[in-house]
């Protein structure tokens, strides 16, 4: 990582996994003689629980909210809560502010000879998940932390170094964000597409009238409306005991129809089911799958088709099948229609939303279905495919973008702060 970049003018070995070199006049030293760091507080502490449900005076910190709790008194404390254990192990986040680090983050409080700035992004160049134990799941030490060996510039040096790394950093990081804007931008245009196609066909001269139904307005003249009862049949899925997954048949999983608009050609789990089971919760080709049940309304009712028949299989509890007659629905366009965002609206509206949202049969029988011919189904699946591949292309370059950039974002904090470029006449 050197590009545009001046290099200094000599170099010394450091000896060190992560950074093979430093210049000449930078120090090399264990973390140990700098840093004060300890476990984070157990959050069953009894205290800690009673102030906490003054949800005015805390704020969750640390990306998943596991690593701490900042209490906003208006306080100059300044740590680094340092993911201790699991997923966030060897994550880095400074908060400059009185807080409450749980106990799954170690809690550094003191960084004698480091200018804040700077010793933000060496912890974050340092990988420190790297040096975790890999026994059930990632483990990492105040001890391991403490033996850490870092370079160590000239304290002004530092703070140059800081500054170069938030102003390049604050222009990827700007240039990420629009990539995020613009794959979302792409999802919902796709979204507005594929609802434009299903309801109200491709042709833009085509006559219309009005369907009765208030979210879908008006629909071809030539096109039928049908409640789903009249279409088919629905089955809730397999009740069974947990002691039978896990061997077995193929099974279905509430996960497989949430995350997916078309089934795996697989369930991802596996059920000791019977034979009368697997005929009762079988999963053929042109079968809808809806979720049935969640602890919010947004995620009920999230469509999965099955465009390939999964053999012996059987499907979970948490799901509806929807079986159509034949000859009614185009599996393609059975594909669109029911995961099309306008299902969304029928949801939240008709739903009884309690303690935990569940969708009954009755409802779900309920819901309005347009019906072109079959010969225009198929075409209209086929204009959504080529749309979505496009999508997918677009949104598959933007993601490309943003891990490039954020390779590029790593690769120059790392560069800036072992020293192999020379930022030390840096202007903004």
């Amino acid at each position: 990582m050197v590009g545009k970049y001046r290099v200094y003018s000599e170099y010394k070995d450091s000896d060190e996994a992560w950074f093979e070199q430093v210049p000449k006049h930078w120090d090399i030293s264990s973390l140990r003689w700098y840093i004060e760091i300890a476990s984070g507080e157990n959050l069953s502490n009894t205290n800690f629980n009673k102030t906490k449900d003054n949800v005015n005076r805390f704020r969750v910190i640390g990306g998943n909210g596991t690593l701490g709790y900042s209490k906003n008194l208006n306080t100059t404390n300044k740590v680094f809560a340092i993911g201790r254990v699991g997923a966030l192990c060897g994550n880095v986040h400074f908060i400059n502010e009185d807080c409450w680090v749980t106990d799954n983050a170690l809690k550094l409080s003191s960084w004698r000879g480091f200018y804040d700035g700077y010793f933000n992004y060496l912890l974050k160049a340092a990988r420190l998940n790297e040096y975790a134990s890999t026994t059930a799941q990632p483990l990492i030490t105040g001890e391991q932390v403490k033996s850490l060996k870092v370079p160590i510039p000239l304290s002004k040096e530092q703070e140059i170094i800081a500054s170069f790394l938030d102003h390049e950093t604050a222009k990827i990081d700007s240039l990420i964000e629009k990539q995020q804007q613009l794959i979302k931008l792409l999802k919902e245009k796709r979204q507005a597409v594929i609802s434009h196609a299903v309801t109200k066909g491709l042709n833009p001269n085509v006559a219309m009238r009005d369907s009765g139904v208030e979210w879908l307005g008006e629909v071809p003249e030539h096109w039928d409306i049908k409640r789903l009862r009249y279409l088919g049949n629905c089955q809730n899925g397999i009740n069974i005991g947990a002691e039978y997954f896990g061997s077995g048949y193929p099974f279905v999983s509430y996960s497989d129809v949430y995350k997916n608009e078309v089934l795996p050609k697989k369930g991802s789990g596996l059920v000791e089911s019977t034979k009368q089971d697997r005929k009762i919760y079988s999963v053929l080709v042109g079968d809808v799958m809806f979720t049935r049940t969640s602890e919010t309304v947004e995620e009920i009712g999230l469509s999965s088709t099955c465009l390939a028949t999964i053999e012996e299989a059987s499907f979970a509890g948490f799901l509806i099948r929807f079986r159509p007659l034949a000859n009614v629905l185009e599996v393609n366009f059975s594909k669109y229609y029911f995961r099309n965002v306008l299902m969304r609206t029928f949801f939240i509206k008709e739903m009884n939303l309690v303690t935990r949202a569940s969708l009954s049969q009755d409802l779900l029988k309920k819901l309005p279905v347009t019906l072109p011919p079959l010969k225009e189904q198929v075409m209209i699946a086929k204009f959504l495919d080529r749309k979505s591949e496009v999508f997918k292309n677009l949104t598959g370059n933007a993601k490309l973008a943003i891990k490039l950039l954020q390779e590029r974002r790593t690769a120059l904090i790392s560069a800036a702060v072992t020293g192999k470029i020379d930022v030390r006449n840096w202007y903004a």
